[in-house]
């Protein structure tokens, strides 16, 4: 029987349309560096955390997908997941499998959200400890009915509620978890939200020089550097060619950041 978990965050891939650029962009952002995989049928590059790759970097797959970082969950059955899927009314948009990595799928949630589901072939990636520097540590889906999202994600991955936080007119912030670890939430997106996404956080020692380096290399700051509860800080960004993403610092490393 595998020993895969159901619903860990295991890879981000930045789908782009300038690679060099990417290239250039995020390892000054978040201190990664990159290596090629050339077990597939076209060499692959990833994005290191050191000696540990976090994720990948690719072209658009094709002319109708938006620039992206495309989020996968791992299954250790993606069979049944999918099936689940289907039940609980999202889609599956692709299904492909890659020797000595695995079979993975990206699919919809029934508001649209785009996420991709992982049964890896060996290790499963990532790890169910407090993240650390250079890793994703928060993902956050905006969606347009925060409650069916909630449904879906819960029953097909497994997650469970923690706390919800009221937002108002928005509703609520329903934040999850898998088992101890938090992992991320959900809520209504404003009136005004261009899209249904999951938008990744990445750990950094110091949130606002991370915000001054996404302005000084062309992006964007799409919410400035602030505290959140708990103590923590976080900035959300948008990288040259137009892809959201979210940096996080913890309390503790966030105390001069004001």
């Amino acid at each position: 029987m595998s020993d895969t978990p159901l619903g860990r965050f295991v890879w981000h891939e930045v789908m782009t349309t300038d690679k060099d650029a990417a290239r250039s962009f995020y390892p000054r952002v978040t201190g990664w560096g990159t290596s090629t995989w050339n077990g597939g049928d076209e060499p692959y590059e990833m994005w290191m955390n050191g000696e540990v790759p976090v994720g990948g970097l690719m072209d658009l797959p094709a002319p109708d997908v938006p620039p992206c970082w495309l989020v996968y969950l791992s299954t250790p059955d993606i069979d049944a997941t999918l099936a689940k899927v289907r039940d609980c009314g999202g889609a599956v948009l692709n299904e492909m499998a890659v020797p000595e990595v695995g079979r993975f799928a990206v699919i919809a949630d029934p508001q649209g959200g785009v996420i991709a589901v992982l049964e890896p072939e060996g290790d499963t990636p990532g790890h169910d400890g407090a993240p650390n520097a250079g890793e994703f540590s928060w993902h956050e889906l905006a969606t347009t009915d925060a409650d069916a999202a909630w449904a879906f994600y819960s029953e097909v991955f497994g997650w469970e509620a923690t706390s919800r936080m009221d937002m108002g007119e928005m509703g609520f912030y329903q934040m999850f978890s898998r088992g101890a670890r938090p992992l991320g939430g959900i809520f209504n997106g404003p009136p005004d939200m261009p899209a249904v996404g999951w938008l990744p956080y990445v750990m950094v020692p110091d949130v606002q020089a991370a915000a001054e380096t996404v302005t000084a290399l062309g992006g964007k700051l799409l919410r400035e550097p602030m505290e959140v509860p708990g103590g923590d800080f976080i900035a959300h960004c948008m990288d040259p060619q137009g892809v959201a993403f979210a940096v996080h610092a913890t309390a503790g490393d966030g105390e001069d950041q004001e």
